[in-house]
Parts: C-alpha cells; sequence; structure tokens
C-alpha cells in the first residue's frame, strides 16, 4: 500500500455460500475518514459479485462447516461471511 492509500473493508454476510447470493447483513470500516466513495442506501449491493464489479477485492471467506445434528434451525452467528477489501487514493 502506497502512503497515499487508505484501505476500505467491506463485510459481506450473504444467504449462500456463493458469491452471487443475496446479501443479508453488511458492515462497512473506512480508513480513509470519509475521503473515500462511500456506501448508499440501505444496502450498498445486492450481492458480492456486484461488490467485486464496483472495485472490491475478497480476501477472506467464511469456512463452511457441517451443521451440528439437532441444531440447524437454531440461532447463531452468520455464517456465510466475505471480507472484501478496496484501497482509495486519497491525495
Amino acid at each position: 500500500m502506497r502512503p497515499d492509500q487508505r484501505q476500505q473493508v467491506l463485510f459481506l454476510w450473504l444467504a449462500e455460500p456463493s458469491l452471487n447470493s443475496a446479501v443479508i447483513a453488511w458492515a462497512f470500516h473506512d480508513g480513509t475518514d470519509g475521503r473515500g466513495p462511500q456506501p448508499t442506501g440501505e444496502q450498498p449491493y445486492a450481492d458480492g459479485i456486484a461488490a467485486m464489479g464496483d472495485g472490491w477485492r475478497v480476501f477472506q471467506v467464511s469456512q463452511q462447516q457441517r451443521p451440528i445434528a439437532g441444531e440447524e434451525h437454531l440461532n447463531a452467528h452468520l455464517v456465510n461471511e466475505f471480507v472484501l477489501e478496496r484501497l482509495i487514493d486519497t491525495l
């Protein structure tokens, strides 16, 4: 990363383990102090592929684990998590 660049990180939780499935939750973290592009609206992207088309790079995908028998329908953390990043020129 160059000294004039800052990182933005986008967490997407998708309905399925595929990047082209629907976003069900998201979180945005901005290292540019608002100098870079900001998400707009209630949901910035319909799916992970749309985010990639907007310059986001996938750098982490959640590990897929088999549900424990009898606990398939219990509430827990969101499992289909994708972490994306982009570098923004801040000059």
